[in-house]
């Protein structure tokens, strides 16, 4: 509200910003989390267990493979779409795997990763006023996302610590309003698993409210309990859903940012068009490179899983060693705690002390939910375990000083 008492009218900026929960009452943005958490392990030299990133390269073909591109020329704008090394590589990889035929030349699109993939998808069939719904806790960029395209955020609560949903509150939160049903599934920051039971129930819902599905399956194959089951393998799942990868988690190459759509044909097309006007194209070097990671003999994903499974361990032991109460996750690259036991009852605070109390950063998973919620996660942290097992053994020992 201005002084006169009448709405204020946001900027696209603004609006943005407001959805990720960053927008001060003054109308400037605030730093994210995670942006101050890095801040303060650089600031305090504390281990970094907040930022979602490996500490150690990928696969050496995988790097080889960039390196030759690299000085065969492989340096200019690629195709729209994507080389098609990786298009083919995308569609081989989802038939070996899920038993989907995808075309490579009309339902496969490459994007700056994971995130420009979802950015772009909002805005194709995104429209003022039109809801979207997530499962929350959830990735930053969601509400910021469907924010910026003027959409609704709906979201249905995972609650700590088995993180499954109530299919009677996913029920309600999807109406004839709805436009996109967003689904993480494996989910971050929870590394928790939806069931098939909900999945199935997602796709009842998208057919009766004539929504669409996206998905995010960024953490596809680095699970450790079952197996990942894509939500367009499902009956009457894949004529209205677009499903979202990437390279970065599953060939330690985050920072390559090479990630792809699949999907029918006209709805990855209309995603080719926003997608155009955001980062026309990019890693051209880097797409031959995943194209290789993606052919890799069936050992290497699931020794990439166990050795995952294995830091998990490690520091789930050293939390749970430190007086925190942990829910251990299926997948992906974090383990949620909770601090209760430990006398917190704020984790944002808890978490900007912790560098300078023992030498260690996390993330309050209040960063993950709207604020309206806020409360219902208050002493949750969120920590990575992708890093190297020596890191994570020191931050187990400074973590028991607690």
């Amino acid at each position: 509200m201005d002084v006169t008492g009448a709405p204020r009218r946001l900027a696209p900026w603004q609006r943005t910003a407001a959805g990720a929960g960053l927008l001060a009452d003054d109308g400037s943005v605030a730093p994210t989390v995670f942006a101050e958490m890095s801040a303060l392990a650089l600031a305090t030299g504390a281990i970094n267990l907040g930022q979602g990133f490996p500490d150690q390269d990928g696969p050496a073909e995988v790097l080889e493979a960039a390196r030759a591109a690299i000085a065969a020329g492989v340096n200019q704008y690629p195709p729209g779409r994507g080389l098609p090394v990786l298009r083919d590589a995308i569609a081989r990889h989802q038939r070996r795997w899920y038993g989907l035929e995808v075309d490579p030349d009309a339902e496969v699109l490459v994007t700056a990763g994971a995130t420009e993939a979802l950015a772009a998808s909002v805005l194709a069939f995104v429209d003022a006023g039109d809801e979207v719904v997530t499962f929350e806790p959830s990735y930053d960029a969601y509400a910021a996302l469907v924010a910026r395209a003027g959409g609704i955020h709906r979201t249905v609560p995972l609650r700590f610590p088995d993180w499954r949903p109530d299919h009677d509150e996913l029920r309600a939160a999807v109406t004839d309003r709805t436009r996109i049903i967003l689904v993480n599934s494996p989910h971050n920051p929870t590394g928790a698993m939806l069931d098939r039971d909900t999945l199935e129930l997602v796709v009842e819902l998208a057919h009766r409210h004539d929504a669409l599905i996206v998905t995010d399956e960024v953490y596809e194959h680095l699970v450790f309990d079952g197996a990942h089951t894509p939500i367009a393998t499902l009956p009457g799942a894949w004529e209205r859903t677009l499903s979202i990868s990437s390279g970065g988690k599953t060939f330690n190459t985050t920072g390559w940012k090479i990630g792809w759509i699949t999907g029918p044909a006209d709805l990855v097309t209309a995603v080719l068009a926003v997608k155009q006007y955001l980062t026309f194209v990019n890693g051209a070097p880097f797409q031959p490179a995943i194209a290789a990671g993606l052919d890799l003999p069936d050992r290497y994903f699931a020794d990439a899983a166990a050795a995952l499974a294995a830091r998990r361990d490690v520091l789930a032991a050293g939390l749970d060693a430190a007086g925190f109460a942990t829910a251990l996750p299926r997948s992906g690259y974090f383990v949620v705690a909770d601090a209760a036991a430990l006398g917190v009852t704020d984790a944002a605070a808890f978490c900007r002390e912790l560098p300078h109390r023992v030498g260690v950063v996390g993330v309050p998973v209040t960063a993950f939910v709207h604020p309206s919620r806020r409360d219902a996660v208050r002493t949750l942290v969120r920590f990575a375990f992708c890093k190297r097992a020596d890191v994570l053994d020191e931050a187990a020992a400074r973590l028991a000083s607690l």
